[in-house]
């Protein structure tokens, strides 16, 4: 299925994307649910494995997730795209053996059920091994495949509170006592899929370059761990000073000024001008040159500890302008800026559109979808959207025709049994 824009190469390429996707010829069996193991099976698909999602009959949760029509997720376009879905019961021995058939033919399993789950059904590593020796696995789980808390149970909001996330995602102390807010999507799910993807090539690596030890490996990740990897320098600051990093609101706590401002028309519009150049741009254009290396704000360290008088005088500019009139004046100078953009505002980005980032996607059941483009771009061999979101159980025949050789009327068998 084509996607538009797919194939179109970025500004200055001279020749034409014609190379396979990098992924091509890799083979992914996920076994998983909800939002991390398929985020990241999804980004090994949106760059050209072949991804089989492996189902139950009640089809995979997110399916119901976010706004409908006619009783299909939009979510879930976008979210299932590119893998091919076959449903299995994996409590009935049959289902199992059907899956051992397929791990067989795969180069990688991803999943994400609580530790130890898959092997109580009879697919631990071990055996999934024995059926393919040199097979990655990848787990991914709240707190990780081991220590005390490996069965707690968890979701994404969990680990970005166990991860220091959810703390500072929150106006500075004193100022709101509101509970602090969530990011607002799925974050600590997606970090621990970008890792579990990350982390799957590199043992591919290992196993498979010229050279390469040909051999299995696991692949432990863990939401907490995952969120706790992105808190910059908020460990090393506590373990030499005993300093708890403090939620800071819209601005940054080590560089000044850069905030949200609001607006004349009641938007706000970041803007981050903390070096000493920028920092004189904006000085000049609110009109307040007389502060450029004036004593308080010569350097970042000084302009940090005079955040709040300094916010307080862009914001009295700002409020006297329209987000597109301030948008327009610091794109003028140089500074950096944005408005805080909307799903409009994003969906009409003409630097989103040209590099394919925002695009129109076929979908059999809603006509085009506007989905995300894939990350990273690859000019050579660029990625494409094949399909949207598939039906629950549609490449089952497929899969099993193709791979394990099964005949119509095995599956069919199979499926009265409600194996499939």
């Amino acid at each position: 299925m084509d996607d538009r824009g797919a194939r179109r190469p970025d500004a200055g390429m001279t020749q034409p994307a014609t190379l396979a996707p990098v992924l091509s010829g890799l083979r992914v069996l996920e076994i998983g649910h909800f939002v991390a193991a398929p985020f990241c099976t999804r980004l090994l698909a949106d760059l050209g494995a072949d991804v089989v999602k492996i189902e139950p009959r009640g089809g995979d949760p997110v399916r119901q997730w976010g706004e409908m029509i006619d009783g299909r997720s939009l979510w879930w376009s976008m979210h299932g795209r590119n893998k091919r879905s076959v449903t299995v019961d994996l409590k009935s021995d049959k289902g199992r053996a059907l899956i051992l058939r397929l791990v067989a033919e795969c180069d990688v399993v991803v999943e994400n059920f609580r530790p130890g789950q898959l092997r109580k059904m009879g697919l631990g590593s071990e055996v999934l091994r024995g059926v393919r020796p040199d097979l990655i696995v990848a787990h991914v789980s709240g707190y990780g495949q081991d220590g005390p808390g490996a069965n707690r149970a968890a979701f994404g909001v969990i680990g970005e509170a166990i991860g220091g996330l959810r703390y500072l995602t929150n106006q500075a102390p004193g100022t709101a006592d509101l509970p602090p807010v969530r990011v607002g999507v799925s974050i600590g799910d997606s970090i621990a899929g970008l890792y579990a993807a990350f982390g799957v090539m590199a043992a591919l690596w290992q196993r498979d370059r010229a050279g390469g030890d040909g051999r299995a490996r696991t692949i432990d990740v863990a939401l907490t761990e995952s969120v706790l990897s992105m808190m910059e320098g908020m460990l090393p600051e506590y373990g030499a000073l005993g300093k708890i990093k403090q939620p800071a609101g819209g601005g940054i706590a080590t560089a000044a000024p850069t905030n949200a401002y609001p607006t004349a028309d009641g938007q706000w519009v970041l803007i981050a001008a903390n070096s000493e150049p920028l920092f004189a741009k904006l000085m000049t254009l609110v009109g307040h040159g007389e502060l450029i290396g004036a004593p308080g704000y010569a350097s970042n360290p000084e302009r940090v500890a005079n955040v709040d008088t300094l916010d307080q005088l862009i914001g009295a500019w700002t409020r006297t302008l329209s987000a597109g009139e301030l948008v327009a004046r610091l794109d003028a100078s140089d500074i950096p800026n944005s408005k805080a953009y909307t799903a409009a505002d994003c969906a009409a980005d003409p630097q989103y559109r040209a590099r394919g980032m925002v695009r129109e996607v076929p979908d059999k059941h809603f006509g085009t979808v506007l989905q995300a483009g894939m990350v990273p771009h690859v000019p050579e061999s660029p990625g494409t959207v094949r399909w949207a979101g598939p039906d629950l159980g549609e490449h089952t025949d497929e899969v099993l025709g193709e791979l394990l050789g099964l005949a119509p009327a095995e599956i069919d068998a199979l499926k009265q049994e409600g194996v499939l």
